[in-house]
């Protein structure tokens, strides 16, 4: 069997591996190095024009994840099991525009494009979400746009994660209002530049799923030839 072959065997084992652990079991840690190499994996995800417009807040204050617990009705057992708990944060409207501080910032210092490429892509990016997307005057469409941006890292990580055998949960059940006012109180949030898009929870499970279920594949693919 060639390499291209075990590779894919072990990405689908790694899919049919992965579901949404509902408790994890909180004895079992994860280690510093598979952490970091599930973060790198969200830290080196795509995002559109390459702007990375996430942060992720590695939250393990067991004071910090009681105070977030009463708001977060999706994961009542996660939270206080995981193993490492993960806020996903998302820029926030003004940050995105195309003349924003932070936009200019990524295109010189990061990118390090020369000043009539930043020039050119910053009018491009200008037309993309005034006329294209027609973003620019819908503040949380804006925002929405932003994080779908992060689900991209979301799901880089769970799949590195249950590549290397660890599980994991993403989290939409929360207070979004609730949960930014205790992070911007906590220090932790600065609500001018980022709002919450998403958490996720890592660990082992503590108990087996039940068989993964899903649509055929020719139920959600349409081939157009």
């Amino acid at each position: 069997m060639d390499t291209s072959t075990n590779i894919k065997k072990e990405i689908l084992a790694a899919y049919q591996f992965r579901h949404a652990a509902k408790e994890f079991d909180s004895s079992k840690k994860i280690s510093a190095e598979d952490f970091q190499f599930i973060l790198q994996t969200g830290r080196l995800s795509p995002s559109s024009f390459g702007f990375e417009p996430w942060r992720f807040v590695v939250v393990q204050n067991p004071e910090i994840r009681g105070k977030l617990l009463p708001y977060t009705w999706g994961a009542q057992k996660q939270l206080p099991t995981a193993s490492h708990f993960v806020l996903i944060l998302s820029r926030q409207p003004k940050d995105m525009a195309a003349d924003s501080d932070y936009i200019q910032e990524m295109m010189k210092n990061v990118q390090q494009l020369p000043s009539h490429v930043i020039e050119m892509k910053t009018k491009l990016y200008d037309k993309f979400l005034k006329a294209d997307f027609k973003l620019q005057d819908n503040e949380r469409a804006m925002f929405e746009w932003g994080a779908r941006q992060t689900y991209l890292a979301l799901g880089n990580m769970m799949t590195a994660a249950a590549q290397i055998g660890i599980d994991s949960c993403p989290i939409e059940g929360f207070d979004k209002v609730e949960i930014e006012r205790i992070l911007a109180e906590e220090g932790i949030l600065d609500a001018e530049h980022f709002g919450i898009a998403c958490m996720v929870a890592f660990g082992y499970r503590l108990n087996e799923p039940r068989e993964k279920a899903r649509q055929t594949m020719e139920q959600v693919v349409q081939w157009v030839e």
